[in-house]
């Protein structure tokens, strides 16, 4: 029978006779494809670059990064207690401040610096990128470092002590002894660690200036040195080495020796170096003498110091700067040694007083004290 719309079968009427049953649409499954294995290997290809880059990113580079680190009012308090205690002499409160600033460093024997760490810090005008071999000897350990910047940090604090009481003209004893004695050096065999340098062709040596004096005049000469060794006083002659700088030396590594009238006890936590003696000295003198040194203003600055009151170079002063800015200081006292680093790199606000000596760093703060702040005060200028 015929469907008489369609002219076909009848609906319902199986197609093919009574053994073939109808089951509606196909199913029959389409030929699959072959897999491509070149997007497998772009796959992992692609996971692989990515986890390199990971890697490579995470590696550690061979640069140290310098930022503006902390700043420590030598005038007020750490961890609760005064940075400069006097015990022995009558003290005097103050009410300004004299900061020394301080340089964080990441990188070299301290932590590890990555690709991206350095990249940044390049990027970031208050931080410096430098290689680490610049600062750091290869080989150099953690503990060296640490060990190399209490010694440093101790020893400027007797040379501002020092340097302090020469300036305030009061008397202290002071000597100078043998430290060290490197190989194959002049005095090998005639001097030992520990020896008290007494004299030198008979003039009594009192800084260390009286003996690079006494070498300069000789000329190379052999020279005749007294040293107190123990409870024994002995001469020993010495012949002078030429340095490769033309200079005539013994090659022996000083230390010197102070007995005060009182005591002087710096604590500050966390920091080492030389580099804050010149404000350790400016506050010691500042907390034994009547008045206000700074007449309530903010100062900062940085610089060694030695016991006769010269005032040295140091590192990262730019960063050194810009700590002293943001802790509120608007006068910095620079080394006159890192002026070649100061132009330039002053923040806005910050007025940079050149010094050379402790004399000129004290006579600076006191005469800005005084409402005398002097165009004419000595600064870094370019050339």
């Amino acid at each position: 029978m015929s469907d008489p719309n369609t002219g076909g079968p009848t609906q319902g009427q199986p197609i093919g006779g009574p053994a073939a049953a109808w089951s509606g649409p196909s199913t029959v499954p389409a030929p699959q494809r072959p897999r491509d294995g070149r997007f497998i290997t772009m796959i992992v290809s692609g996971v692989l670059a990515v986890a390199l880059c990971i890697v490579a990113l995470s590696l550690p580079v061979p640069y140290v990064i310098e930022s503006p680190g902390p700043t420590f009012n030598t005038l007020g308090k750490d961890s609760g207690k005064p940075v400069i205690q006097v015990s022995g002499h009558q003290t005097f409160p103050a009410d300004g401040q004299l900061d020394l600033v301080t340089v964080s460093v990441s990188g070299g024997p301290n932590s590890n610096v990555n690709v991206v760490e350095a990249y940044r810090a390049w990027l970031d005008s208050s931080r410096s990128v430098i290689p680490e071999e610049l600062l750091y000897p290869p080989g150099t350990s953690q503990q060296e470092i640490s060990s190399q910047n209490a010694v440093a940090m101790t020893t400027s604090q007797e040379d501002a002590t020092a340097a302090a009481l020469t300036q305030l003209k009061i008397p202290f004893d002071t000597t100078l002894a043998v430290a060290a004695i490197p190989e194959g050096s002049a005095s090998q065999g005639q001097l030992e660690p520990g020896d008290v340098l007494v004299s030198i062709d008979g003039t009594p040596i009192t800084y260390i200036k009286v003996i690079q004096d006494a070498l300069a005049g000789g000329n190379g000469k052999a020279i005749s040195m007294e040293v107190r060794r123990g409870s024994d006083l002995l001469t020993k002659t010495i012949i002078p080495q030429k340095s490769t700088a033309g200079k005539y030396l013994l090659g022996i590594a000083l230390q010197n020796n102070f007995k005060f009238p009182f005591d002087v006890n710096i604590s500050l936590s966390n920091v080492g170096g030389p580099s804050a003696g010149m404000m350790f000295a400016l506050g010691i003198i500042d907390t034994v003498t009547s008045g206000d040194l700074t007449g309530g203003k903010h100062f900062a600055g940085t610089g060694t110091i030695d016991p006769a009151g010269n005032v040295g170079a140091i590192g990262g002063i730019a960063q050194k700067m810009i700590g002293a800015r943001q802790s509120g200081a608007t006068v910095f006292l620079a080394p006159a040694a890192n002026c070649g680093e100061v132009v330039g790199h002053v923040p806005a606000g910050l007025q940079v007083v050149r010094v050379a000596t402790l004399q000129q760093a004290e006579d600076a703060v006191a005469q800005i004290a005084a409402g005398q702040n002097d165009p004419a005060l000595p600064t870094c200028t370019a050339g």
